[in-house]
């Protein structure tokens, strides 16, 4: 590349000074040999005059006379008439050049001096010439190789910065080099280069999410076919069997999730779904862990709450928080649903020594956790919920007290209405009860809370407050 540009550039320098130097060569030849000629004119009609002078004042023209008249360096003939030729200076070898005049009373001049002297100013301006041209060609040189520098150097940076891309580096190097072109290139390296990068932290972190959100299913779901290998009741086979599909659907719900969030976090699919069934659904698939465990998983709280979310990623956020409360904490583990204004909320507690001080809200970061494991968990599950419009939050450390946040279905009417349902609590299509009015079949008064509701919606984990379900067992110790 920079050879090229070198010999490029010299070439074009070159031909311009070949070119332009030749001409002026010839140009200036001419020239030379013009002003030799009018020089002699202009010595020879002096001459002529002084000569006119003597005749018109009756004096001989001799040599000796004229001598201090002619020039020194030239030689000069003097023809008067009716007299010899008077010549002066020495006569030259070889060409020459010369220039006559006649005067009035008929005498003549010849002025004449070697070609050899022309040919010699010519030489030297030949010699100028030629420096010029070689400094020129000196000057093309330099300028030559350092612009093939420059834009070779960017160019070889360029390519390096290509392949390294290529090797899996791909930190842009946000080099710019001056030259329009050249800092396009490197933009559209550089945006390459923080696009696979991107995209190798997404493959990673899928990779990562995937290898932890399914160990643990997976394990689950190997423990529930090994009772099913065990039993010989034909009834508790076909039972564990529909528990595993519901599992295996979960898990490939769980999956799709993922590459769903890895692609675009914003693409959701949320839907109205019953909340105490999700939640009942992990309760019974971590029963036989907590029963192996000698422990027991409670459920308590406000019933027949609907959320709008998607219930894989729901389900998979509540398995995150009962495994780590199942791993790292101890007693009972206790799930609690409530309402905080348009929310419903699930609560998971258990009576462990909770969360380091020194965690506090960094337990939801990426590779942070206080018991020696990957640190991933938390920080997905908050993720997922994020992705459905909800969040997960840490309300109390010791005992730990982890809250998910999920839109109530009765705060988005219109989302009930669009989907062609009525709103929960929303009189039916025809009806005529006037608001406030006792659902049919009820005999409470207008305005009193339903059976299992919660008047407040507010009470502590585990809590039996007026108009909650007291806490159930669901798994006891084996």
């Amino acid at each position: 590349m920079r050879r090229r540009l070198i010999t490029s550039t010299l070439s074009v320098v070159l031909v311009v000074i070949s070119v332009f130097g030749i001409s002026l060569v010839i140009v200036e030849t001419r020239a030379i040999e013009a002003s030799a000629r009018d020089r002699l004119q202009s010595e020879a009609a002096r001459l002529v005059a002084v000569v006119e002078g003597r005749l018109v004042a009756g004096e001989t023209v001799t040599a000796e006379s004229m001598r201090t008249s002619a020039p020194a360096d030239r030689h000069v003939v003097i023809e008067v008439v009716g007299g010899e030729p008077i010549a002066l200076g020495e006569e030259p070898d070889g060409e020459v050049v010369s220039a006559s005049e006649t005067g009035a009373q008929g005498e003549t001049v010849t002025v004449s001096q070697p070609r050899s002297a022309v040919t010699r100013e010519v030489g030297r301006t030949l010699i100028v010439i030629l420096t010029v041209s070689l400094l020129a060609v000196a000057a093309a040189v330099l300028l030559a190789v350092r612009q093939a520098h420059r834009v070779a150097a960017p160019l070889t940076d360029l390519a390096e910065a290509a392949e390294r891309l290529g090797s899996g580096d791909p930190r842009p190097r946000h080099r710019r080099y001056g030259v329009t072109e050249l800092d396009r290139v490197a933009d559209v390296l550089d945006n390459s280069a923080e696009r696979i990068a991107r995209m190798i932290t997404a493959e990673r972190r899928l990779a990562a999410d995937a290898s932890h959100q399914l160990r643990t299913p997976l394990t689950a779901l190997s423990m529930r076919l090994e009772e099913i290998i065990e039993t010989e009741d034909q009834d508790t086979v076909k039972e564990e069997a529909a528990i595993a599909l519901a599992q295996v659907e979960r898990l490939t719900d769980v999956v799709q999730r993922l590459l769903t969030n890895s692609r675009d976090p914003r693409l959701g699919s949320a839907v109205s779904f019953d909340l105490d069934e999700v939640v009942l659904q992990q309760i019974e698939e971590w029963r036989p862990a907590y029963r192996a465990a000698g422990r027991v998983i409670v459920h308590s709280g406000r019933q027949g709450l609907r959320a709008v979310g998607t219930p894989g990623a729901v389900a998979q956020v509540l398995a995150t928080l009962v495994e780590n409360a199942l791993m790292h904490g101890a007693g009972t583990v206790a799930l609690r649903t409530r309402t905080a204004g348009n929310q419903a909320v699930v609560e998971v507690t258990d009576a462990g020594r909770g969360v380091p001080q020194s965690l506090g809200s960094r337990v939801f970061e990426r590779s942070v956790s206080g018991q020696n494991s990957t640190g991933l968990g938390l920080a997905v599950a908050r993720d997922l919920a994020e992705a459905d419009g909800g969040r997960l939050e840490l309300l109390q450390r010791q005992p730990p007290v982890f809250a998910l946040f999920l839109l109530r279905e009765a705060a988005t009417g219109g989302r009930a209405a669009h989907q062609g349902r009525p709103a929960p609590g929303a009189p039916a299509p025809g009806s005529s009860a006037p608001p406030g009015a006792s659902p049919p079949g009820s005999s409470a008064p207008p305005g009193a809370s339903p059976p299992g509701s919660s008047a407040s919606g507010t009470s502590g984990p585990g809590s039996s407050a007026p108009g909650t379900s007291g806490p159930r067992e669901t798994g006891g110790a084996g």
